[in-house]
């Protein structure tokens, strides 16, 4: 009985051992993998290719800044900063100095969007962001800012953000109803909120609608023309109806008796 049970406690042990030597040979096989980002800054990007291949890693130059401290063509900043552990194949992400700023940002605020990219682009300068905004009293398609500003010293990227005027949107309104208004009133009204009187047409009697045959036996009974719409005349519909959108500017007709 005591063989049988320290057997079972010996295979235990092998089993724990086994189990530990796997973990940490796993731990080791992880780990063996990482290597630390090397330093890059200042370096040339054949350089810095060639640092970061030697350890497994990759780079990629992301993004190029004017730099007054850095000479141009080198990289600048890294990510992730040198140090870092990291896996075998991880892609190190650099920015590249421009050197210093040997342009001057231009002047484009009151010139057309395509006349203002033709400015920036011609002295080497990209348009990093356009943004639209409605000004009332300014003209549509015209720069109304810009960022930076013209002949800013402090310039880090070669890039000009604008601000551009865009048409106003026509102003909205809800149709009301103008149904047993008279056409006079409902004329000034329009008028006034900068609405346009459109077709006027006088509504038929209900007995021709619903078709009346009194002179259908009379030919010669003369017909009864419809009165002339007056300002007096009473509206029984409208278009638009009341409760549509409209915007300043719209036709709206009626019928009146």
């Amino acid at each position: 009985m005591k063989s049988v049970i320290r057997f079972v406690l010996l295979a235990l042990v092998l089993v724990i051992v086994a189990m530990v030597s796997a973990l940490t040979a796993m731990r080791f096989a992880i780990h063996g993998q990482e290597v630390a980002v090397p330093p890059l800054v200042g370096l040339t990007p054949v350089e810095a290719e060639r640092a970061v291949g030697g350890l497994g890693l990759q780079m990629s130059i992301e993004r190029q800044y004017y730099s007054p401290q850095i000479p141009e063509g080198r990289i600048m900043s890294q990510l992730p900063l040198p140090g870092t552990k990291v896996r075998h194949g991880w892609l190190v992400r650099v920015a590249q100095s421009l050197g210093k700023m040997r342009v001057t940002i231009p002047d484009v605020t009151g010139e057309s969007e395509h006349a203002a990219e033709l400015n920036i682009r011609r002295r080497g300068l990209d348009v990093a962001s356009m943004a639209e905004v409605s000004a009332p009293g300014i003209p549509a398609d015209q720069v109304l800012a810009q960022s930076p500003t013209a002949n800013e010293a402090q310039v880090s990227a070669p890039k000009i953000s604008l601000l551009v005027t865009v048409a106003a949107e026509p102003q909205a309104f809800v149709m009301p109803s103008f149904v047993g208004q008279s056409l006079g009133s409902a004329s000034r009204s329009l008028q006034d909120a900068g609405f346009r009187l459109g077709n006027v047409s006088v509504a038929l009697p209900v007995s021709s609608v619903a078709g009346d045959t009194s002179n259908l036996g009379n030919p010669a009974a003369p017909s009864v023309l419809p009165a002339q719409p007056s300002p007096s005349s009473v509206i029984v519909s409208q278009v638009p109806g009341a409760g549509q959108k409209v915007v300043a500017g719209t036709t709206v007709s009626f019928d009146v008796r």
